[in-house]
């Protein structure tokens, strides 16, 4: 592990205020920055812990929402009764996410914000366009299988590996931000989340070390919420596919997938086929795929587990 200076930050304005030093990154829960440190992946030169800044309570807002504070944990985001009883997809997506053990320590902003598991960005020997702009994409003449099928492009293929971020893209999530210069600002989710196009290093809309601050849910929409994900195996690892659904008394919905792009995949326009059934909205929303030959399955394994999930909650 490189050198690197330490502080700890106790307020936010504090906080953002220090990030304006060369090499500034913050520290949060740690679960996925520490980890790519000691791989030299991640080689900030100065640490902002802001473990004690706050930003760690759940409230509502005056129009029915809630507020979430950037580093609420995930299993008491989870645990939370107005997230399992109205944000119910919310809960499960974090449950399905990680260990126990992973969500008593990670943070909602760090959840929004861990880098993609894509073996080929963990491998210093290997090229890697997010890892080093520029020198290359190993994973698309590589082992891709568990990879993008859309959004990605000539100089990417990984994907966000986020449940949580699944089903804050189907709640139309709203973050909230604060710059090092003071000013504040709040981003839809929809617009959060940047595609790779030639790069794939630039992978949100934050602005040089502005701090996540909360993440605001609107009213929530009743309805039936579900996650369901498609792993190798039950417990502890990534989506191949991820369905994050809210079905609506009149038959509408919201569905965002995980596993199969660089971020939380939604397309709003195609949710008014979900009527008309799994087959024709998939189709819709997976339209413009560019699947390698190792992970053209996941195509139909999206439009299976949707009709699964319109079937079981619809009859």
């Amino acid at each position: 592990m490189k050198p690197f200076t330490y502080e700890r930050a106790e307020t936010p304005a504090q906080a953002a205020a220090a990030a304006s030093k060369p090499g500034a990154k913050f520290l949060a829960g740690g679960t996925n920055l520490l980890d790519l440190m000691k791989l030299q992946i991640e080689t900030p030169t100065h640490l902002i812990d802001i473990g004690r800044i706050g930003l760690d309570k759940i409230e509502p807002t005056p129009d029915g929402g809630l507020r979430i504070g950037a580093l609420v944990r995930n299993t008491d985001l989870a645990a939370d009764p107005r997230v399992r009883t109205e944000y119910a997809i919310l809960s499960r997506a974090l449950l399905a996410g990680a260990s126990g053990q992973l969500r008593n320590k990670a943070t909602t902003s760090g959840n929004l914000l861990q880098r993609t598991r894509c073996p080929y960005f963990y491998d210093t020997n290997q090229p890697c366009n997010k890892r080093s702009p520029g020198s290359g994409c190993s994973a698309i003449a590589g082992f891709s299988r568990q990879l993008a099928v859309i959004g990605s492009s000539d100089a990417c293929i990984a994907t966000h590996p986020s449940d949580m971020a699944v089903a804050m893209m189907a709640l139309d999530a709203l973050i909230e931000t604060v710059k090092p210069d003071g000013k504040t600002r709040g981003i839809p989710i929809s617009e959060f989340y940047r595609l790779p196009g030639k790069t794939p290093h630039l992978e949100t809309t934050l602005e040089k070390n502005e701090l996540i601050t909360s993440v605001l849910l609107p009213a929530p929409l009743g309805g039936i919420h579900v996650y369901h994900k498609v792993r190798d195996r039950a417990s502890y690892a990534f989506a191949l596919v991820s369905v994050g659904a809210i079905l609506l008394k009149d038959g509408s919905g919201k569905i965002a997938l995980g596993g199969v792009a660089p971020r939380p995949w939604r397309n709003v326009s195609a949710e008014k086929l979900i009527q008309t059934g799994a087959k024709e909205f998939t189709s819709r929303l997976l339209e413009g795929a560019r699947p390698t030959q190792e992970n053209a399955f996941k195509l139909s394994l999206v439009q299976r587990t949707i009709e699964g999930v319109l079937t079981e909650n619809r009859s």
